[in-house]
């Protein structure tokens, strides 16, 4: 049973359902940088903050992300992330797709767009041919007639639900790689060594914990995000002279 202790700004929960070996197994598995969705390639426009000097040692980088989990992509990420993994429980297929199709336009920037699309693509097809599902199944035959791209969070609610990992645990697993994954860009790009950004993980648990303890409490009704600076850089990041990473 995991209890996350009533303090300020932390919404209390637990689950009854218990975690199997075989979805502590997956999950480990779909959350692992080995998983080939290539989202190593991207930086969420960190790239573009670093060179701007608003990103420069760990403190910045922590404070940057917690933002961004609090009060920006990340939040809406969770968001959707439970209420897909919802959906998916119930079997709701139509309220599912709807799901899909909000996570796919909510991308504020072309960069963004491919940030999501690409890696939520390489791991839906993965997905289908390791872990089949009907319902994955469904929603890509639904989305390819629509012309809709995948969103990363949906697709690994979806699966995640299947394999009847509690929300309570697949959410935060989902948040700490959606953060690990932006720190080790950041580890190349400031540069910072290996253990401070293993400090900096360490660092956000407290705000994953509580983006995922929100979200879960919330629906697509709460989607929004008040972290415009992740859009800016984003969107400096398509002009910026030099690069390393494709967002």
């Amino acid at each position: 049973m995991l209890i996350m202790r009533s303090t300020p700004n932390v919404v209390m929960f637990n689950h009854a359902q218990p975690l199997t070996p075989s979805g502590l197994l997956r999950l480990q598995s779909w959350l692992s940088p080995s998983f080939p969705t290539g989202a190593y390639g991207y930086s969420h426009g960190l790239e573009w903050v670093v060179d701007a000097g608003q990103i420069y040692d760990r403190e910045s980088l922590v404070n940057w992300l917690t933002a961004d989990l609090c009060h920006g992509s990340g939040r809406n990420e969770a968001i959707l992330f439970a209420a897909a993994w919802r959906r998916s429980a119930d079997d709701d297929q139509v309220g599912l797709f709807e799901i899909a199709e909000l996570a796919a336009a909510l991308r504020g920037t072309s960069e963004l767009a491919l940030e999501s699309s690409q890696p939520a693509g390489a791991c839906l097809a993965t997905l289908r041919r390791v872990w089949p599902d009907q319902l994955l199944d469904s929603l890509a035959d639904a989305l390819r007639e629509r012309d809709v791209s995948p969103a990363l969070a949906v697709v690994l609610a979806i699966r995640a639900a299947a394999s009847d990992i509690p929300l309570t645990l697949a959410l935060p697993a989902f948040l700490q790689s959606y953060v690990a994954n932006w720190v080790t860009a950041a580890v190349k790009l400031i540069p910072l060594g290996q253990t401070d950004g293993q400090v900096a993980i360490a660092e956000l648990e407290y705000a994953v914990l509580a983006a995922s303890a929100r979200a879960q409490h919330a629906d697509i009704e709460a989607l929004g995000s008040a972290a415009l600076m992740v859009d800016l850089a984003s969107m400096a990041h398509e002009t910026q002279y030099t690069r390393l990473f494709r967002s």
